[in-house]
């Protein structure tokens, strides 16, 4: 790996990993969405990613330390990824980006209400997600028994999709 960076400028480091939209999409999913595997990424993004776009972030990210990845153990040619702590810990910015879209960005109801939540929950809510997320990707605690803030965002995001206010 070259380790020969334009700067050491820390807005720059994060950028030669992840500053391109295919590298924070897959992290949106695996975090978000909660997909795992090749095909759940690449088939139900929104965006439409291409399979070698994919492969090739999916290998950057692993030899960034962003995510993992392990053989599947239900599935010999199957890989599962997970977050890794570092990428993990990107939910606040996540957070962030999400408030900033929504609040400048002609984002639909739908796809902000998570945005929208989390902007709300602050980082008490971030801290409660990173800990679901510790539990789903590496392993460690646990997710509690009403689904989580995961849950929350997603039953949120139905009700908006079925038309109806979201829960409070």
């Amino acid at each position: 790996m070259d380790d020969v960076h334009r700067s050491g400028c820390p807005i720059n480091l994060t950028l030669e990993i992840l500053g391109d939209k295919w590298s924070l999409l897959v992290i949106r999913d695996m975090m978000f969405g909660n997909r795992r595997h090749y095909r759940e990424l690449l088939t139900r993004s929104e965006e439409g990613i291409a399979s070698n776009i994919l492969a090739d972030r999916l290998k950057r990210l692993v030899r960034e330390g962003v995510i993992s990845r392990s053989d599947d153990p239900s599935h010999k040619q199957k890989a599962i990824y997970s977050l890794t702590e570092r990428g993990i810990e990107l939910l606040p910015v996540f957070a962030m980006i999400g408030a900033w879209g929504r609040r400048w960005l002609p984002a639909s109801a739908e796809l902000s209400i998570r945005a929208q939540l989390l902007e709300e929950g602050g980082p008490s809510m971030w801290e409660a997600f990173m800990y679901e997320l510790r539990a789903d990707h590496l392993g460690r605690g646990g997710v509690p028994a009403d689904g989580g803030v995961r849950q929350q965002l997603q039953t949120a995001y139905e009700a908006v999709v079925a038309g109806s206010r979201p829960p409070s």
